[in-house]
């Protein structure tokens, strides 16, 4: 049987990172530096995410 501890963060990572690159592309549509800010936070957090998962795994 598959070790599925770290699946929770690596969902939750995947899901930051698309809410952050969709912020990162409205606020360039919209010249809005701060959500395009927004969004780069919410992509690297997803990205630690991410990360934490696949050591949980190992």
């Amino acid at each position: 049987m598959s070790n599925n501890k770290g699946l929770s963060d690596k969902v939750k990572g995947a899901v930051s990172k698309t809410k952050g690159e969709l912020k990162d592309q409205v606020g360039n549509a919209k010249n809005d530096p701060k959500m395009q800010e927004e969004g780069k936070r919410d992509k690297s957090k997803g990205e630690y995410q991410e990360r934490k998962g696949e050591v949980k795994d190992h």
